[in-house]
């Protein structure tokens, strides 16, 4: 084996064990009977997951975290479809301008977002609901929808839907029989990433929530003061929630990647 190859290994293992060993610290703190995180540990134990989810308002968190990125993640894979497939099949001027727009928002601080989507969702009376949260988070996930399904369309032979109009279809029977479908892995990805996005997102969620709080908004209001180990349980269950679909993504993307 050459010492390049040795080298990228030892970075690999270097660069998951930052990132992952922090949370997998998490993940056996909160079955530490322990309050404190502390070593050698105690007791395995499931209380702090019964603790934390015998409280209503956990379940209300998790439930208004639900809804939002449902929703942000429909109108996001959406939004992101269409502006995809806009910038697939036409050609028109200011193209650039228009595509730097759509990417715009994972580029703005998230603190500045929250401030502007603060001020407008309030100039639109839904400041404080489940309905701006979800607005707020589609704003944000719809570039990265935007690039998934810009993937999967330059995969795509643009004589498909010259071919099923030579055929009798229309503009919207050939979307719905030959762009949709060759799309639906893309779309699926998007939905599931856009969601992991919306589920984890806390900086915008907290200045547009209200007394809508979500989990991320919840977990602090916990933290504040208090070294609490119920943190540790929400937390790994968000955490598993959020990887269980960017890997789903993720198989999707690279699946048909390779095909």
């Amino acid at each position: 084996m050459r010492l390049s190859d040795i080298a990228f290994r030892l970075y690999l293992v270097a660069l998951f064990t930052f990132v992952f060993l922090p949370i997998l610290t998490s993940m056996v703190f909160s079955l530490n009977s322990d309050r404190f995180p502390t070593v050698p540990l105690g007791e395995f134990t499931t209380h702090w997951y019964e603790t934390a989810f015998s409280r209503p308002e956990v379940w209300t968190a998790f439930g208004n975290s639900l809804i939002v990125a449902v929703c942000a993640a429909a109108l996001s894979t959406a939004l992101g479809f269409v502006t995809a497939y806009t910038d697939f099949r036409y050609g028109f001027r200011f193209k650039p301008a228009y595509l730097a727009l759509a990417l715009l928002p994972p580029t703005i601080p998230l603190v500045i977002m929250g401030l502007a989507m603060l001020a407008w969702l309030g100039r639109l009376g839904i400041s404080g609901t489940l309905s701006g949260i979800v607005v707020a988070h589609t704003v944000m996930g719809a570039p990265f929808a935007m690039a998934i399904c810009r993937l999967r369309l330059s995969q795509m032979d643009p004589a498909l839907e010259a071919a099923a109009s030579n055929l009798g279809a229309s503009q919207w029977r050939a979307m719905r029989a030959v762009v949709i479908p060759f799309c639906l892995p893309a779309l699926i990805s998007s939905y599931c990433l856009t969601a992991a996005v919306s589920f984890d997102e806390f900086i915008v969620a907290w200045f547009v929530s209200g007394l809508n709080k979500t989990v991320p908004v919840m977990i602090l209001e916990i933290l504040q003061g208090n070294v609490d180990p119920q943190i540790n349980a929400i937390g790994t269950v968000v955490f598993l929630t959020s990887m269980a679909l960017v890997i789903v993504a993720q198989f999707l993307i690279l699946r048909k990647t390779n095909a």
